[in-house]
């Protein structure tokens, strides 16, 4: 499992003293970006050069605790397959203590000349 560390940034807590719920697909998206980089050798301002762009279809999150001022979270990220061999699921979360504060499933794929597609590397890394 892929796992990068962060802290709350200030400036994501809102006027009710918790991480506003729009960031926590930030720091999953980061984590996601970094696992392609430095596990799959897909750098995506590269890849995108090269004409293949990486996009997110859909995306299931679950908020189980708010995160709060300071809290040090250990972010999660696991390549599955998806039911459509053309896309790929990557499985989330954020943890704080050993305990899920949120949880999530990105659906993505690879746009080519307009098809979706995997690149190589995803999929020798799902088989």
């Amino acid at each position: 499992m892929f796992v990068k560390y962060y802290e709350v940034k200030q400036e994501h807590i809102d006027f009710q003293g918790v991480v506003d719920g729009l960031y926590y697909p930030f720091y999953m998206e980061w984590t996601r970006h970094d696992l392609m980089k430095e596990v799959l050798g897909l750098d995506l301002e590269h890849e995108f050069s090269q004409g293949r762009i990486h996009i997110i279809l859909e995306y299931t999150l679950r908020f189980k605790k708010s995160l709060l001022t300071g809290d040090k979270m250990q972010v999660t990220c696991q390549l599955r397959p998806n039911e459509k061999r053309n896309r790929v699921n990557f499985v989330q979360q954020i943890i704080v203590n050993n305990v899920v504060y949120a949880e999530a499933v990105f659906v993505g794929t690879c746009l080519i000349n307009g098809r979706p597609s995997l690149p190589e590397s995803v999929i020798n890394a799902l088989y």
